[in-house]
């Protein structure tokens, strides 16, 4: 992306993500300014939030779309074919967005499916292709990903890494050398939320690529990149052509899109809160009580979605990301309990709902339980699957140890960090005291799933440890006998936490139960059997009128 001109002073916008449905699945957009439209694909190396941002900046009287292509991020649900089916999705949706007419802003290798977008919108996109040189460097010398199986020991995430690093950092035609001229080097946060998008479906990535190249085609005029006098001023003549009506901002987005068809579907969605925009799962329908959900730290809510269909049968059930994880906004402070129960509380009056049943789990369990402390008046009843209980001492070396930065470097080592922290946690408790004393039963689950919760973990970022730290310094023991509303506190054997019910029985007030389950539906490697007997006592619990 070649270097943008400086935007006019004025309070900057922040682009917002939002999801669109299609027929083939979620796809995920950036949306800020106002003016003329000026829909952006920004090419397979660059995060399409940083690019969003930087664009933003740039140009802010047009009303940026800034589209993340199929098979990365959050439209890494629908698999990349070919540039016509992958532009009939995004034509499909821009129509949904009532974007007519726009400039059309290609970067490298998504120039093939921008023309197949142009041709089907002509005359009414203007196609204007930057960084086509490089693509078409890539393509001569038959670039692609490295091989992108997920491996044993983490490795192809940093293969990942090196891809991306490498083809923004050397020249394209000889790639033993550093470009000398281009765009500034990606920083590492900036190459770390490419990676991490892309790593969402490795294997998806690697298809776009390869469809991209299969027909890719250099531009006849020129070089096919702008520099940035040029790209300002060709876009400012593009303005004029555009039809006034659309001049001004476009309504707000469509906000969900359906998800996986594993069953019962579970949509996403962007929410507006006092705390900040929260990422959204949704399922389900029917008479039941609608029930809010609230996943264990470090990750997303994504390791809960079995468990959110289990439930979703005749309800709707609702799973946010903490302000902080997963593709939630990242805060730049502390986060405690009471907090990210105050940010609880500002989702349901943004969903405009007046009381809920609650499920939290680890983590999850303190927010419900201090929700409902706080606010009893807006929760009916409540499953508290694992609370916190643990030795103060414990609790303090926890905090010290079991939470390493993860901050990202030039070289992507922090990938192979988060990677074997993961993994460790199926095989110790805790995971940094390697000795067979403190060995799991659980054991290393299957690749595909140690894969999602390791992004999951990096998808929070520098912030993943804020959740977590604020369970561990939180007094379970004096408020738990506070707690106003029917609960049912459980665990199953294999939680690490479940040593805990012993002390929440002697705690519990008169109106909860405290039992162990068969399973922790969300952990990997329990029995169909024990996940369905375990679901089935939480939905019995949540239907009880009493």
């Amino acid at each position: 992306m070649s270097q943008l001109p400086d935007a006019p002073e004025a309070a900057p916008v922040e682009p917002q993500p939002h999801y669109i449905a299609t027929p083939s699945g979620s796809l995920r957009f950036w949306r800020a300014g106002s003016g003329p439209h000026l829909v952006v694909l920004p090419g397979l190396l660059r995060s399409t939030a940083v690019a969003a941002r930087t664009l933003a900046q740039a140009f802010p009287d047009w009303t940026l779309t800034v589209i993340e292509l199929p098979g990365i991020g959050g439209s890494a649900r629908i698999a990349p074919e070919n540039p016509e089916q992958i532009a009939a999705v995004i034509d499909g949706a821009l129509a949904a967005l009532g974007i007519v007419s726009a400039a059309l802003l290609a970067y490298d290798l998504c120039l093939p499916i921008c023309t197949a977008l142009a041709i089907r919108r002509k005359p009414r996109f203007s196609l204007v292709p930057q960084d086509a040189t490089a693509a078409g460097e890539w393509v001569l010398r038959g670039v692609r990903p490295p091989p992108l199986d997920i491996r044993e020991d983490g490795a192809h995430l940093i293969a990942l890494w090196s891809h991306f690093r490498d083809l923004s950092m050397l020249e394209p035609s000889d790639p033993l050398r550093v470009a000398r001229r281009g765009d500034d080097l990606p920083s590492p946060s900036d190459l770390d939320a490419a990676v991490v998008a892309a790593a969402v479906a490795p294997l998806r990535y690697a298809a776009l690529w390869d469809c991209c190249v299969a027909a890719f085609r250099s531009p006849p005029d020129a070089d096919g990149t702008m520099d940035a006098a040029g790209l300002s001023a060709h876009l400012a003549a593009l303005a004029p052509r555009l039809p006034p009506a659309l001049a001004s901002a476009a309504a707000s987005p469509l906000a969900s899109a359906p998800g996986d068809s594993d069953g019962i579907p579970i949509s996403h969605h962007y929410l507006q809160t006092p705390a900040g925009r929260v990422h959204m799962r949704r399922a389900g329908r029917g008479i039941g009580h609608r029930l809010l959900m609230f996943h264990s730290a470090p990750g997303s809510a994504e390791p809960l979605e079995a468990l959110i269909r289990g439930l979703a049968t005749d309800r709707e059930v609702i799973a946010c990301d903490y302000i902080g994880n997963g593709d939630s906004d990242k805060p730049t402070g502390d986060i405690d309990i009471a907090e990210l129960a105050w940010h609880a509380l500002g989702i349901l009056d943004a969903l405009g709902l007046d009381s809920v049943d609650l499920f939290g789990t680890h983590t999850g369990a303190m927010v419900a339980m201090e929700f409902a402390i706080r606010w009893p008046e807006r929760v009916r009843r409540m499953v508290l699957e694992a609370p916190v209980l643990i030795d103060p001492a414990f609790a303090a070396d926890i905090l010290e140890h079991y939470l390493p930065p993860l901050l990202p470097d030039r070289w992507g080592t922090h990938l192979l960090r988060a990677w074997n922290m993961r993994r460790d946690m199926f095989l110790f408790w805790p995971w940094y005291g390697q000795a067979r004393d403190n060995a799991r039963t659980l054991g290393i689950p299957a690749l595909p799933t140690l894969h999602a919760w390791t992004v999951g973990l990096l998808k929070s970022g520098a912030s993943y440890d804020r959740s977590y730290r604020a369970a561990f310094v939180y007094d379970t023991r004096a408020r738990l006998p506070l707690i106003p509303r029917p609960a049912l506190i459980c665990a199953g054997p294999a939680d690490m936490l479940v040593e805990g019910l012993e002390l929440a029985r002697s705690l519990a007030p008169a109106g909860t139960q405290v039992v162990a389950t068969p399973a922790t539906v969300w952990y990997p490697g329990q029995t169909a059997e024990a996940v369905a007997a375990t679901i089935t006592l939480y939905d019995r619990f949540l239907r009880d009128a009493g």
